[in-house]
């Protein structure tokens, strides 16, 4: 596989340097996604394989800056499908839970259909649209990411080390998913068949103030300091975009790949072994 790797410096395009070492990371100065000329300037004659790891994800401010989310997040991805139709090149978009509403009673399949509750998983909906006119195109969706950069665990952790009892949402489930491990499948689904795949954390899924008070627990605080609160009332006086309640993606299509994820607590215990 002759890659090159967009949204190199996020977490999973960081993941994904250790994972493709021979791949190319060009930077927003050589190629910028959401720029149609720069995609159709660049030189693609090297690569077989594009994986699109660049994403506007400010989820609350894409509900006042739109446009910003849907250059990068929709424009981007059908400006990267044209190309990719143009130079034959395979085409994985990484895109998210929030595609969906959220409403299911289990996990959601691959098949589910797109349904977004805001700016945001609009706009990545949009891109997965896109990307379909591409011949050989893998959209591999993925929830509650954590790795090397601003995350979710990282800021637990720092909540710890302060003392403080954080109010976390606890009506809100899914499975985390750790960079290095996604980035496995991504490289692995590189050369999967057509379509849509899940790659998140196995295990049992839980809630925020779940993984919340694993974190504590990890850094030697009382994992009861996390005190568990509902959507609404977290939302209270702030200006947040809505999230759907189910994130819990389903696994099954990726396991009949081969592939597999580990548990999320499995990863999650070493990566909070690998932070200060």
């Amino acid at each position: 596989m002759r890659a090159v790797v967009l949204g190199g410096s996020g977490q999973l395009g960081r993941a994904l340097r250790a994972e493709l070492p021979d791949a190319a990371f060009p930077g927003r100065d050589e190629l910028d996604v959401g720029d149609p000329c720069s995609v159709e300037g660049f030189d693609w004659a090297p690569f077989d394989t594009v994986v699109n790891a660049a994403a506007y994800t400010a989820v609350d401010r894409a509900e006042t800056d739109p446009a910003g989310a849907w250059r990068v997040n929709a424009a981007g991805p059908a400006s990267l499908a044209a190309a990719a139709v143009r130079h034959d090149l395979t085409l994985v978009q990484v895109s998210t839970e929030y595609v969906f509403d959220g409403t299911a009673c289990g996990p959601v399949p691959e098949s589910a259909p797109l349904c977004p509750v805001n700016v945001y998983g609009a706009s990545k909906a949009a891109g997965e649209l896109a990307v379909r006119a591409v011949p050989r195109h893998v959209v591999v969706r993925t929830s509650w990411l954590i790795g090397d950069g601003a995350n979710f665990a990282r800021t637990m952790l720092g909540l710890a080390a302060r003392g403080v009892c954080p109010d976390v949402v606890d009506d809100q489930i899914g499975r985390p998913t750790i960079a290095s491990d996604l980035a496995r499948a991504v490289a692995a689904l590189a050369g999967a068949e057509p379509g849509a795949y899940h790659a998140t954390g196995d295990g049992e899924p839980v809630s925020w103030a779940e993984v919340a008070r694993v974190v504590f627990a990890h850094a030697g605080r009382d994992p009861a300091d996390v005190r568990p609160v509902s959507t609404s009332d977290y939302a209270a006086g702030r200006t947040m975009a809505p999230r759907p309640s189910n994130g819990v993606l389903s696994l099954e299509r990726l396991g009949a790949t081969g592939i597999t994820m580990p548990d999320w607590r499995v990863g999650l215990e070493s990566y909070l072994e690998t932070q200060p």
